[in-house]
């Protein structure tokens, strides 16, 4: 009883204090009557964008702008923050709105998702964000790429996805170019197993990484080598699930395309 008053009079509590829950809770609302994978026009926080998929923009929302999912302190007054499967633009508009004068560089593979992400930086009048329509990889290379058909998009096969193909960069050769690296979101739908050790020797001028970690299936799993690598390069990690699996034993994620995903925030211990 003790717990379910303390959680209904905290959303209530919320709700008054906080215009950030409030705008969440009107997205909600809203969501029932939105078709899926179909655009539409959303303001919040005094932006105005447009989304390719009403659902997954609350979740977006959600994570980055009402739980500061990407949120961090930088002695830089002008951090460099690269934002690696930007998507429709949400953690991009974030940064900005955090740091006004920082180096935010953003890369999107898909075409149709990078065509909504430009038009969100560029109406909303964004300043100190750089796109680019690649696929961030190990080499320099032409890759086939699926497209879900809402605004997600992946190296690695997704059921019921169109093949394109994009444009991929050697990553490494970028951050090469860095002195320093404030920040660096990568979202990238599995291509990290093979991206985060090609990036290994950038990582001593890396301060904070955040890692979005796909386990798809009948592939290798490479959690293991991914922490062991951020573990060698003086990164202390918090890990968090993204896709709960109450019975792990008998849900064994066989309708899905992962069997897991995971959010990992790993800082340099002397920051």
């Amino acid at each position: 009883m003790k717990d379910f008053v303390t959680y209904f009079f905290k959303g209530a509590y919320l709700f008054f204090i906080d215009s950030n829950y409030r705008t969440l809770m009107k997205f909600f609302w809203i969501n029932i009557f939105k078709k899926r994978y179909t655009p539409y026009h959303v303001s919040f926080n005094g932006f105005n964008i447009q989304v390719a998929d009403f659902k997954s923009f609350i979740y977006q929302y959600q994570e980055i702008f009402f739980n500061g999912f990407y949120s961090f302190n930088s002695k830089n007054s002008s951090p460099v923050i690269y934002d690696c499967g930007a998507n429709i633009g949400i953690s991009s508009l974030f940064f900005s709105s955090k740091h006004p004068s920082a180096k935010i560089v953003a890369y999107e593979a898909s075409p149709s998702v990078f065509k909504v992400l430009e038009k969100n930086i560029r109406i909303n009048n964004i300043s100190n964000v750089q796109l680019f329509q690649n696929a961030i990889w190990i080499k320099n290379d032409l890759l086939e790429f699926s497209e879900e058909g809402a605004d997600a998009g992946s190296l690695y096969a997704i059921k019921n996805s169109k093949k394109i193909q994009v444009q991929a960069i050697d990553f490494l050769e970028v951050l090469n170019k860095e002195d320093k690296i404030d920040f660096i979101k990568i979202d990238i739908e599995g291509a990290e197993n093979e991206l985060i050790p090609h990036l290994s020797p950038a990582f001593h001028k890396i301060d904070k990484l955040f890692i979005e970690y796909h386990s798809f299936k009948n592939t290798p799993q490479k959690l293991d080598e991914i922490l062991s690598l951020l573990k060698e390069f003086n990164f202390r990690y918090y890990i968090r699930h993204s896709n709960e699996r109450k019975q792990p034993f008998i849900d064994n994620g066989k309708d899905e395309n992962m069997d897991m995903q995971l959010n990992i925030f790993a800082y340099k211990i002397s920051s």
